[in-house]
């Protein structure tokens, strides 16, 4: 097997980036940017901390990622299973990325940046859903923000309908449990499902 374990055997492999490629790259929001922030409503954020890596789905309406002004940013901090690895990471270790997602879109939005986890009633209070406040939001400061061209999101169809499995054709939730070693009954865990996530999504 073949490995390529330096920056230099990289460079030479894959050659110089493209002109575009290097003028997308901004240090804050530019007013295009920020209409794909604000179009969003699905984004996966990275953390990193003494442990290792974590990138976790962030989602609510458009507009959930709200543009205070062209270098920061603030999350709302969904109700969710406590294990809070992101945040935990975190207060760790700042550094962040984000990659946003909207729908129909096939280009993507890249921003990285440092964060920090505010408790701010003034911050939070406008970010209420069905009368429930988020325990905390994350304050990002940009440093660098680029779109992502089409080609991921073309190669894998991901907005394509035709392209989309049934959910039956795949392990349930509660069968992931089980095969992950969880002793309780699955059974009841899928069936009860539906209820459980209409009740706790805010």
């Amino acid at each position: 097997m073949m490995w390529i374990d330096s920056e230099e055997g990289l460079r030479a492999l894959y050659g110089p980036a493209s002109e575009a490629a290097l003028t997308k790259e901004v240090p804050a929001l530019t007013p295009e940017y920020r209409a794909l922030v604000e179009a969003s409503p699905f984004c996966v954020l990275a953390t990193a901390g003494p442990e290792g890596l974590d990138a976790t789905p962030r989602g609510d309406p458009p507009g959930f990622i709200r543009v205070v002004d062209a270098t920061t940013l603030l999350i709302p901090d969904r109700r969710g299973n406590n294990r809070i690895d992101s945040l935990l990471n975190i207060v760790r270790d700042p550094r962040v990325a984000l990659l946003i997602l909207v729908p129909g879109v096939a280009e993507t939005l890249r921003i990285n940046g440092h964060g920090r986890i505010t408790t701010d009633p003034a911050l939070l209070e406008p970010a209420a859903m069905d009368g429930k406040v988020p325990l905390t939001g994350l304050v990002i400061t940009v440093t660098s923000v680029y779109f992502q061209c089409a080609k991921a999101l073309v190669r894998s169809r991901l907005w394509d309908p035709a392209a989309q499995r049934a959910r039956s054709e795949l392990p349930t939730p509660g069968q992931m449990l089980k095969g992950a070693g969880a002793a309780f009954d699955v059974e009841a865990y899928d069936k009860a499902l539906p209820t459980r996530l209409a009740a706790t999504l805010y």
